[in-house]
């Protein structure tokens, strides 16, 4: 999981605080909710409870009501406590935390009348934890709309940082998987070399398998080809643009995605930030004064008796004028790469 600060939470919390994210089979497995761990705490007793949906500022849960909980509600002023449960994806230990709420309605569930959808509302902000699980995921949906041609070349060193495990994949068209070496990835597509001839390949349906580790996990993220290149030097190889069904896309690719792009523009804007300082100019340091020496005594003059007469009325003899410097002689003062797909 990519390091969140306490800005980035702040950020999460103002940016998706109404978004309300229903919990389906998809979201339940990337947010590594536990289910069974989930509970509505009244006073000093606590009901099993499912969650229904879930925002920064309320959520939707489904409960049993024949225990006693709409009484139990009534006695504590409708004040109840919302318990989340996650798996965390570092250690893989529980994350578990409260979430002061009120009950502000509640409803029969699918008609039955023992099972009832409670709409919580948050009586303050919940703790971080919910809202870095919650924010990565919105964050990643939403980029994954605005910033869909972002791609990431693959190289040794993407590769390492997006956690992929190997450049060679496979991709499955009409049901038959063919070998095939990753070019780059996006949101909403990626490009690969293969063997094959375009013509019976542009157009048709297909579906990239990648997989991930740390946490080991592998997506098949399925599309169509729409373009196809040739490739300098090898007549048997295409380059072939393959574009996801965007209906289709895994959220947990979209959120190693994002993570990665986010990683890497903070990293860019960390680097720029170093230059920038390195390249300011370092005021010089202030020269100290140096100390003032005592000024030297002035002696008198000495009085000079004025010369004779004849010495005034003499004519000045003009003293002969220096003889010229030398003048420095004058000088010039200029001191595709080529990819092999091994034959089985």
């Amino acid at each position: 999981m990519a390091l969140i600060t306490s800005q980035k939470i702040t950020l999460y919390y103002e940016r998706f605080k109404s978004i309300d994210v229903t919990f389906t089979k998809e979201i339940i497995q990337v947010t590594g909710l536990l289910t069974q761990h989930v509970h509505l705490k009244c006073v000093s007793d606590f009901w099993p409870c499912v969650v229904y949906s879930s925002s920064f500022e309320g959520a939707r849960v489904v409960a049993n009501i024949k225990s006693g909980l709409i009484e139990k509600l009534q006695q504590a002023n409708n004040m109840v406590s919302l318990r989340f449960s996650f798996k965390s994806v570092d250690t893989g230990n529980p994350v578990t935390f409260f979430v002061s709420s009120k009950s502000v309605n509640y409803a029969p569930y699918g008609g039955s009348k023992d099972v009832a959808l409670f709409t919580l509302q948050f009586t303050q902000r919940p703790p971080d934890d919910l809202i870095e699980i919650m924010g990565r995921l919105l964050d990643a949906n939403m980029n994954s709309a605005k910033r869909k041609e972002e791609r990431i070349l693959i190289t040794a060193d993407t590769q390492r940082k997006l956690k992929l495990l190997a450049k060679e994949s496979a991709v499955f068209i009409q049901g038959v998987p063919r070998r095939c070496i990753l070019r780059d990835i996006s949101f909403s597509g990626a490009k690969l070399i293969m063997m094959g001839v375009a013509k019976f390949l542009v157009g048709k349906e297909s579906a990239l398998r990648l997989d991930f580790d740390d946490p080991r996990e592998s997506f098949l993220l399925r599309g169509k080809f729409v373009r196809a290149e040739a490739v300098e030097g090898r007549n048997d190889l295409l380059a072939l643009a393959i574009l996801y069904d965007e209906a289709a896309v895994p959220m947990g690719y979209k959120i190693r995605f994002n993570d990665f792009i986010g990683t890497v523009r903070a990293d860019s804007r960390q680097i720029s930030a170093e230059a920038e300082k390195n390249a300011a100019p370092r005021p010089a340091p202030s020269a100290s004064p140096a100390p003032a020496s005592p000024a030297p005594a002035v002696s008198p003059a000495p009085v000079v008796p004025p010369p004779p007469a004849e010495v005034q009325n003499a004519p000045a003899k003009v003293p002969p004028a220096p003889p010229e410097a030398p003048q420095p002689a004058s000088g010039s003062g200029n001191d595709m790469f080529d990819l092999v797909i091994p034959k089985k």
